[in-house]
């Protein structure tokens, strides 16, 4: 049990760092131009931790655990990205098709980031899982 929440906790502070970096600094002006009109003001800060949680917890069933398997930090990359970008366009397409306004600019760069952000969490923790196993 141990070993898992070492895993899940590495790829919780993985995702956290690169999507902060990502949401609050790289791309912050990008979906404020694309999407500000569709933002709430307050952030409902339960529901995206509740996000995080079941996501990381996915990335770390589905990519992790079979990279460390194969002692492949590549396939649970491949892995990840192939996740990301499922998970992401779930999102986007989905608002795309039923919500009024929502920019479809926003579309191509959101699935982008899904797979890098998802690979490379899968990536990290796929890293940290081989050197508690080694």
């Amino acid at each position: 049990m141990a070993f898992y929440l070492k895993l899940y906790a590495a790829c919780t502070a993985t995702f956290f760092a690169l999507d902060i970096a990502w949401l609050g600094f790289v791309a912050k002006g990008f979906y404020q131009r694309q999407m500000g009109h569709l933002l709430a003001e307050q952030t409902k800060w339960g529901a995206a931790i509740a996000f995080y949680l079941i996501y990381v917890a996915a990335i770390v069933v589905l990519c992790v655990l079979p990279g460390i398997e194969k002692q492949s930090v590549l396939r649970a990359a491949a892995l990840g990205g192939v996740f990301g970008l499922a998970a992401y366009a779930a999102f986007d397409l989905t608002s795309l098709a039923l919500l009024k306004g929502f920019p479809s600019g926003v579309v191509p760069v959101d699935l982008a980031w899904g797979v890098v952000l998802t690979a490379s969490v899968a990536a990290a923790g796929t890293w940290v899982g081989l050197r508690l196993t080694a």
